[in-house]
C-alpha cells in the first residue's frame, strides 16, 4: 500500500513539474513572438 501511495505521489509531482515547464515554454514562445520584428515581406 505504501508503494502505491509513493508511486501516486511521484506521478503527481511529475505532472506538476511537466505543467510548469509547459507553461514556462508557452510564455517564452509568446514573449519571443511579441518582441521579434514583424516580417513585412
Amino acid at each position: 500500500m505504501k508503494k502505491l501511495l509513493l508511486v501516486i505521489a511521484l506521478l503527481g509531482v511529475g505532472y506538476t513539474i511537466y505543467r510548469q515547464v509547459s507553461a514556462n515554454q508557452a510564455e517564452q514562445d509568446l514573449w519571443t513572438e511579441a518582441t521579434t520584428a514583424p516580417d513585412l515581406r
